[in-house]
């Protein structure tokens, strides 16, 4: 444990970061290191029923940090709705494209690819089935 009390730079770069993320203050340590929640899940998550994402399109699931999309009829991917650019949590999926409400980052909704930056790195992907009409996100999904 560090003696030394936080700089103003640190207590304000958590403080953001715990907001982004929907931390509490505890995710900071004084010493300055962040500790991050996975930006995918870390176990297998039930969403909801399948039919809840439409075809060609995509649906936010804000709460469990993911992001899919039905690209065909019973066909889906998924990828992390945690922004590659500052952690912010993507907002809106418009047009084919996942918005990013931080910094304006644009991600196609069936690759996680990005379109319009600052983010320079694409979403990371995430499993995901259909199992018995629902949808399951994560691994072993």
């Amino acid at each position: 444990m560090s003696s030394h009390p936080a700089s103003r730079r640190t207590v304000l770069c958590c403080a953001a970061l715990a907001g982004a993320a929907g931390l509490g203050a505890a995710a900071c340590s004084p010493g300055g290191s962040v500790k991050k929640a996975s930006s995918t899940p870390t176990a297998p998550v039930d969403l909801g029923s399948a039919g809840g994402v439409p075809v060609g399109g995509a649906k936010i699931y804000r709460e469990q940090r993911v992001v899919v999309a039905q690209t065909a009829k019973g066909e889906f991917t998924a990828f992390s709705a945690v922004c590659t650019h500052a952690g912010c949590v993507v907002d809106t999926v418009e047009d084919g494209k996942i918005n990013c409400p931080c910094h304006g980052s644009q991600f196609d909704a069936r690759t996680g690819k990005v379109l319009q930056g600052p983010a320079e790195k694409p979403l990371p992907s995430v499993p995901v089935t259909a199992k018995g009409g629902r949808l399951v996100a994560g691994p072993d999904a």
